[in-house]
Parts: C-alpha cells; structure tokens; sequence
C-alpha cells in the first residue's frame, strides 16, 4: 500500500495504533541474534501455534475475546538473562526462558493474566515483575534503544504506531534542507561511532558543495570486539536509522544512501532489506516520497570483515568495489567521498538520533547528557560483570554507576580492576577513574575513547600485559598494511608483547614499546592507525608495575601468562614413586626412586601432567 500523501501517514499512523490496540495481550520474544543463538526461535514458533487455539475464546482475565499477538522484537539489552519474554499489557518480563515453560506461560499469564515468578528476575528477596523496575532497567534512558523489545521489528506498521517516520514528514513538509541541518547542528549531536564529531557541521559541508551529486552512507561494520550496539539497532529497529538516513539526505540534497554492514551480521541484513521492501512499498523510500517532490533510494553492501572498513575513506572504497584502504587527506569524505562525490557518513547510532531530534527540538536534546555531549550514549557491557548485556544511558554517566548499578557489579565479589573502553583504538580506565564521566571531552583528557561503545569489564584476576597483547594482535592481523608505521610498527610492538609474556622481556623493551606506541600515533596514515597502541598506552601508563613483574621478576601475579607458570615439586610430599617423570612428555623430572624428584623449568612445557599424575599432590603451581 502507497502512501501518498502526508495525511495517508497519518490516516496509516491511526491504523497501526487500533491495530495494536486490537491486542488485548501482546507476546514479544527477543528475536535478537543472541536470544536466538538461545533458542528464542523454538519459543516464538511455540507460542504463535498456542496463540492461534485461543484466538476468540473469551479470557478469563478481561472478560473478552482473545486477540493475542505474537511478535519477534529485538535485542532486549539483558542479554546475560536470554532468552527473553516480554508480555503486555503487564509489562512481565521472562528470563531465560525454555520451550518447556511455553505452556506455563500461556496458561497463567495469556489465560488468567497471572504472573509467573519463577521465571522473573530475582535480586535478593526481591520479584521484579515489570521489566521497567528492573535495576538494570530503571537506571538507564533508553531512547535509541526504545524501541528495541518492544515492537515487532519486522513489521513498519509497529514502527509507525510508535511514531515512526513522523520526523521525516515533518521535515519534508515543514523545514527547508537548512532548517534541517540548523536543527541537527544546534542539537551538537556528535557522531557516536568513536570520533565525536559534529553531525551538523559535517552535513553543512556536504551541502554546500558545488557537485550537486551527492550520497549518504551509513557505517555499520562495527568491528570493535566485544561490540553490538549498531547491530541491535539494525535488528531490532530498523527503520528508525532508515528515517534518519532520508532525513540526512533531504537535508543534504541527496538521492540514494548506501549501508555498509558487515556479512557476519546475517539477521542484521535480512531485517534491513525487510524494512527497506516494506518502505518502499509504503512509499517512503523512492520517487517522490509521500507526495513531496523528494526522491531517495536505499542500498545495501556487504564488507567482508575488514575492521579497517570501518575508517571512512576505506568504507567508501569498498563500497565502490576497491580494496578497503584508507586514503590520505585532503580531499575528506565530505568532498570527495563515495564515487568522489560529496558524502555524509555516519554510524548506525548516529542516524537512530536523527528523528527524535527533528520530532522533539535541539532544546530538548540538551537536557539530555552534558553540554559539550548532548544525548545518550548506547554501550555493550561485556567481561567479568553481572549484567552482562546493551545498555543506554545520558552522556556524563560515571562508570562506576553502569558496573555497579546497571552492571550489578564485578561478577564473584571480585575486586574491580579495570575497563577497556572504546575497543581495540580504546583506553583503560582504572580504579580511580570510577567516577570520571563518560562523555568525549573528559575521556579524551584521560587518554581514552567512547570509541563505537564496547565495555570491557576486568577483575584482580585480569593480566592487563595479555590484555595489551591481546588487543594489538587484533590491530596488528586487521592493519590494512598501506602506511608503515600501522603495518609495521603494530608488528614490532606485538613481537615485544609477546615476548614479554613468553618471559623473555626486558626493561629495554617497555621503553620501546612507548617510543614505538607515540611514533604510531602520531604518524599513522589513519584514525585506526593513530589509535592502535592506546591499549598498550594506556596500560603502561596505569600497570607499569605489572609489566615490571613480567621482565623483572619472570611473574604473573594473575598467573594467566602460562609461560611464567612455574611447576614445583615439595620435597617433603614426594614419595619418589616417579609417576610424574615417567607421565612427562619432555622428560622434564628427574630424580631417584624413593627420594624427592626436581622439576626442570627451563625444559618444562607446562602441560600440567605431573599435577594429573601425581598421586600424593606433591606437585603445585607458583606464579
């Protein structure tokens, strides 16, 4: 059905509400790739059979026929408790629910409206029953994320109902392209995919070109390990960063828009070519858009992986069918971007912003989050945590209230240590800077990114000289390899790590690893590049002492380093039974029958067979 006009919109808006109204209980099963990696499918297709029994007996709790709709939402954000049942109009939500519970469910809550408290979040002696008074819940501003969860994310009628694409006709019918772009810029919305920048003065530059051809692109590679803020929103939401993108376009003077998502995000692509179809079809995506004389079509790329994709002249490359390499600048993207044509490139995240903005004013954007980073921040909080999952909250939120309120805390009562913030182009943040806030300018200050948004959360138990290690061998595998300082500096200092783990560092070669660390930085042909040594930075900055340990003392006080391991046998516990030596697979042990035997460090491989054999647990560990 094509919308024509503005008031087909809003008769359609009508519509989609009475629809849903039509409901009387509405079952949301996560849908997200992490519930259904748990097998929220089984449990969809579970209830949508039990669904279609009852349609029309009267139920118990409203005294009226059955209309019950079951829907595949997306990402909840609870991840840890997946998968996820949300049912309304009781706001109950389920946590990891199983195919067997389906009946229970169905007979208590759907029939009678009667909570089932086994499957509710429990803290302490409390039953949670509204997902809303959940601690992690309540503590957040969900906006971005609104919506994920809570309506069917294959459907653009539940988009519509929740106010959907009413910013864009509100931008088409009333505000020019400048107003637009004033809006966007008044708002100082800054670009959420790691650089900070302001959205409005990069779309002022893009329309004030001369080539009047010009592209919107949108980044979600989102290669950050430990990141899944864009992918949510691309599932579970799909036509709030559509509108966004239109609304960009519009401003700019553009006609077709590009998305640049990753092939690792199968769900993620099939929801956006649904919610392209359906908005085609609306007539809000294509020729002449509700009526209004604008014109824009979307398309999809697959990238292949490359974390470097995520630069945006390497994006762009790729989309134009070149190898994903990054360019030196000038010309930037905003000049010469997609096909040397002027492009407007921003994240998944960014984009969701957009028609909240448009719909609500700048003013309204400012109350949220602090004055330098209006809004909201999404972060996926991962590690040793309780609550492990996506969250939203208003820039400036300290980050000892989204591990200890949101997060619930260091899982087993650990001793917090630290978090890697931003990814592998991140920082850590220590003990002490528990309550820095967490916008762009206060972690700048400290040497660290927001980067697309990825937490890692670390315990006492955490080798922050593996965390280092680990890290750049993840830049130094997804270098690009066209400057040298990137290619091979990254290389150099991955070869040092490793060393230094292996037990064979040097003080000489933490004061290479900075020299080598600042060269990159400040001589990398990229952003990716220029970022590449800050976890290994800033974990010397906060750990020297730990590096310390591993080229002084040949320890690791985690024992997570397995080279530094050191098997000892006790003399006092040794029978001289010989097992261990003759259960050692490098002939390791020595030693006489009937009297204590020695273990040989030096040829010693760690394998742990002489602990395993060892029938008078004579054999321990040193770290």
């Amino acid at each position: 059905m094509k919308l024509l006009t503005r008031q087909d919109l809003q008769k359609e808006r009508v519509n989609a509400i009475n629809k849903i109204k039509k409901q009387n209980c509405r079952i949301l099963i996560c849908a997200g790739t992490g519930c259904l990696a748990g097998g929220s499918e089984k449990i969809y297709n579970k209830l949508k059979e039990m669904a279609k029994e009852v349609e029309g007996v009267t139920l118990e709790f409203a005294k009226e026929a059955a209309h019950v709709g079951v829907h595949p939402s997306g990402c909840h954000g609870f991840c840890e408790m997946g998968p996820l049942v949300r049912i309304e109009p009781w706001n109950y939500l389920y946590i990891k629910v199983k195919e067997e519970d389906c009946e229970e469910i169905f007979q208590k809550t759907v029939l009678r409206g009667e909570p089932v408290e086994h499957l509710m979040y429990h803290q302490e002696d409390n039953v949670y029953q509204e997902q809303e008074s959940i601690p992690f819940y309540a503590k957040q501003t969900r906006l971005v994320l609104k919506n994920c969860g809570h309506i069917n994310a294959e459907d653009i009628d539940e988009y519509i109902a929740a106010g959907g694409y009413e910013a864009l006709e509100k931008a088409l019918f009333e505000m020019k392209p400048d107003d637009v772009i004033a809006q966007i810029t008044e708002s100082n919305l800054r670009g959420r995919g790691g650089g900070g920048f302001q959205t409005g003065y990069k779309w002022k530059q893009v329309a004030r070109q001369q080539e009047k051809i010009r592209y919107v692109v949108c980044n979600g590679d989102e290669g950050d390990p430990g990141a899944f803020m864009d992918r949510s929103v691309m599932e579970g939401d799909p036509h709030k960063m559509l509108e966004g993108m239109a609304i960009a376009a519009y401003a700019v003077g553009a006609q077709e828009g590009y998305i640049y998502v990753r092939a690792e995000y199968p769900l993620a692509i099939k929801r956006l070519k649904m919610a392209i179809k359906q908005a085609e079809e609306f007539g809000l995506l294509g020729e002449d858009i509700l009526g209004s004389g604008f014109n824009f079509t979307i398309h999809i790329n697959r990238g292949a992986g490359a974390f470097v994709c995520g630069e945006g002249s390497a994006l762009t490359a790729s989309i134009e069918g070149e190898r994903g390499m990054p360019r030196t600048k000038p010309p930037r993207t905003v000049e010469q971007g997609l096909f040397a044509k002027p492009t407007v490139l921003n994240n998944v995240e960014t984009y969701a912003n957009v028609p909240m903005i448009i719909t609500n004013g700048a003013s309204w954007y400012h109350e949220i989050g602090t004055q330098g980073s209006p809004g909201t921040k999404a972060f996926a909080i991962t590690g040793s945590v309780n609550n492990t999952g996506l969250i939203e909250v208003p820039m400036g939120t300290t980050l000892r209230e989204i591990v200890y309120d949101i997060g619930g805390g260091v899982k087993n009562d650990a001793a917090f240590k630290a978090v890697q913030i931003g990814g592998p182009s991140g920082g850590c943040l220590v003990s002490d800077n528990l309550d820095v806030k967490l916008d762009f300018d206060s972690l700048t200050k400290l040497g660290a990114m927001i980067g697309s948004g990825g937490l890692v959360v670390m315990d006492e138990g955490t080798c922050m000289v593996e965390v280092a290690r680990f890290f750049m061998n993840f830049t130094q595998n997804e270098s690009c390899g066209k400057c040298v300082p990137c290619r091979e500096g990254t290389k150099r200092m991955l070869e040092i790590l490793e060393r230094i783990v292996a037990g064979n560092g040097t003080l000489e070669d933490l004061d290479l690893l900075e020299e080598l660390g600042e060269a990159i930085t400040a001589t990398s042909l990229c952003g990716l590049g220029k970022s590449a040594a800050l976890p290994v930075l800033s974990t010397l900055k906060n750990f020297r002492k730990e590096y310390e340990e591993h080229v002084v003392d040949k320890r690791c006080r985690t024992g997570n380093c397995q080279a530094m391991i050191r098997f000892i046998i006790q003399p006092e516990a040794c029978k001289g039974c010989s097992k261990c030596a003759r259960n050692c697979p490098v002939n390791a042990i020595s030693g006489k029958v009937k009297e204590p035997f020695v273990i040989n460090t030096e040829t010693c491989i760690k394998c742990g067979a002489c602990i395993d054999n060892c029938p008078f647990g004579a054999i321990y560990t040193e770290n």
